[in-house]
């Protein structure tokens, strides 16, 4: 099973066995009762409720501040599976594990793969690895693309391939 970080678990609240939840997802509506998740270290947790307001969760089977607290600072994972079940994507939106591994193309030509996601504060930017024979031109092993409109023109998830405008200018600056 693929799994997805979504959140960490914080220090306990009051008595009954909450949690603080920092959630780093863009999709809070996966927390609902009933929802399966799993800690760092492969313990399957179920959620019992979760306040959005106030940010705390409490698991099933989780009945004390003490069993709470056994959970602090635990990170926790989705499978891909119940990720895009539970995750309601708009349109021109795609989860962050799609993207990965897509080849970055530009006129015909593969420029690169994206190895990873790197989310600032302007913009999220695709960390594409570039291919072995334009790093042999000398160009850089590997350049950020920003994820905006004006650079990516269409992203094909099924055939793990994002068409892109720009990039191999910001490469050939890299």
């Amino acid at each position: 099973m693929k799994k997805v970080y979504v959140a960490k678990i914080g220090k306990t609240v009051g008595l009954k066995g909450f949690s603080k939840l920092y959630i780093d997802s863009d999709f809070p509506e996966q927390f609902k009762k009933g929802s399966r998740f799993f800690t760092d270290k492969n313990k399957e947790l179920i959620v019992e409720s979760y306040n959005q307001k106030n940010e705390t969760v409490k698991f099933e089977g989780v009945e004390s501040v003490e069993e709470a607290k056994k959970l602090t600072n635990r990170l926790l994972y989705s499978s891909q599976e119940d990720t895009k079940q539970n995750c309601q994507l708009g349109q021109k939106q795609y989860f962050w594990f799609d993207i990965i591994n897509c080849e970055i193309v530009e006129d015909n030509e593969i420029l690169g793969v994206v190895e990873d996601i790197q989310r600032l504060p302007l913009s999220d930017y695709l960390s594409v690895a570039t291919t072995n024979e334009l790093v042999q031109e000398d160009l850089a092993k590997s350049f950020m693309i920003p994820y905006l409109d004006q650079y990516i023109l269409d992203v094909d998830i099924a055939s793990k391939t994002i068409t892109v405008k720009g990039a191999k200018d910001i490469l050939e600056a890299s």
